[in-house]
């Protein structure tokens, strides 16, 4: 999925985090995986593309279906709920972008 496929919010967090450690491409070395959240029940997911496979980046055509509002005609997710934030999870802990920024930060300090 290239960034004309990514939801907007995800491109405005990609370029909000761009050069931290709240970017996959920056935390991946550190065991940090791309995951999302509910806010509202508190269930984390792993980014995973259609078919299950886990993710390198957050996608969300894999998310539950719970969570998706709208998909296209190709099965890709069009809109989710407003509810779900985008992070990662290390060593099962949920991570928003800004805490995985921070800790990283932390960490090469």
């Amino acid at each position: 999925m290239n960034a004309q496929q990514r939801p907007a919010f995800l491109v405005s967090e990609n370029e909000r985090f761009a050069g931290t450690g709240g970017v996959s491409e920056l935390n991946a070395h550190h065991r940090f995986v791309p995951a999302f959240k509910d806010c509202c029940t508190g269930q984390v997911e792993i980014a995973r593309y259609r078919d299950g496979r886990p993710a390198p980046c957050h996608i969300v055509d894999g998310l539950p279906e719970d969570w998706v509002l709208n998909r296209g005609a190709d099965g890709q997710a069009l809109a989710i709920k407003s509810t779900i934030v985008s992070g990662f999870v290390r060593l099962g802990r949920f991570f928003t972008r800004q805490e995985a920024s921070d800790y990283l930060a932390q960490m090469t300090s």
